[in-house]
């Protein structure tokens, strides 16, 4: 089996003044679960960022490590590193080849980072990546609009749960993390 592990559900939700990142745990090889739990979350600065990724997972660990000495390079100005590392990533030999992407942010902004040198930040304070993020992108827009009274963190919770409803690459194993 030389498939690449990847295929999942990443969503991010500024609300409130909170940020919350929440992912679900599926792994797939082709078309085969290949885990259940893998956590796709992770926090850094002391709970201050949290990055999300979806993809290749050995790349998405290369990316998280660079991102994170970036991070530390730049003192926790986590859009100088989501810029530094999407210039390195779209131009370095090696970095240009991995498959993934990132879903990065704090409680001051939100950001998807891409191997094309994609920095965005989207209008809405709700992003989504991997192969359910349309749907679950589609929930947590109606839920700003229409279910403020949620807190950032439900909104995650319930967009995941209707992408993973949906997207067969994604299942209900969550991991979601707030910004401190």
């Amino acid at each position: 089996m030389n498939e690449i592990i990847k295929a999942t559900t990443v969503v991010g939700i500024m609300h409130n003044g909170e940020l919350v990142i929440g992912a679900d745990g599926q792994a797939t090889m082709g078309n085969t679960i290949a885990k259940t739990k893998v956590k796709k979350v992770r926090t850094f600065q002391e709970g201050k960022v949290i990055v999300g990724f979806a993809g290749s997972t050995a790349d998405a660990f290369t990316l998280l490590d660079n991102f994170e000495g970036k991070l530390n390079g730049f003192r926790g100005n986590v859009r100088r590193a989501a810029i530094e590392l999407a210039k390195e990533w779209r131009t370095d030999r090696y970095l240009r080849k991995l498959e993934a992407m990132l879903l990065v942010g704090s409680k001051d902004e939100l950001l998807i980072i891409s191997g094309t040198g994609d920095v965005l930040e989207p209008d809405s304070q709700v992003a989504a990546i991997g192969s359910g993020s349309m749907y679950a992108l589609a929930a947590g827009l109606a839920l700003k609009k229409h279910a403020p009274h949620l807190s950032a963190e439900e909104m995650v919770r319930e967009a995941l749960t209707i992408a993973a409803d949906i997207c067969i690459y994604t299942n209900h194993n969550f991991t979601i993390e707030k910004a401190k």
